[in-house]
């Protein structure tokens, strides 16, 4: 792809712009499910693999409710 044409450089953009959506997002359900235990601030600032090991203690803690039947929410 070259950034010669405005086709390349929108979808680039879009694209760019699909990410940071997707970013925030996560950081938002991060910040949800630890219930005020971490600012957006806070959050924003940890790295993809911190995101990916508290997004994975999240499922295990969910998994663990669903089996235990004990109440989430």
């Amino acid at each position: 792809m070259t950034l010669n044409d405005n086709a390349s450089v929108n979808a680039l953009i879009e694209g760019y712009d699909n990410q940071a959506k997707a970013i925030k997002e996560e950081t938002l359900r991060l910040c949800w499910y630890m219930r005020g235990g971490i600012t957006y601030n806070e959050a924003m600032m940890l790295s993809t693999k911190e995101r990916e090991i508290i997004g994975s203690i999240i499922k295990e803690n969910i998994e663990t409710t669903k089996t235990s039947g004990l109440p989430f929410f």
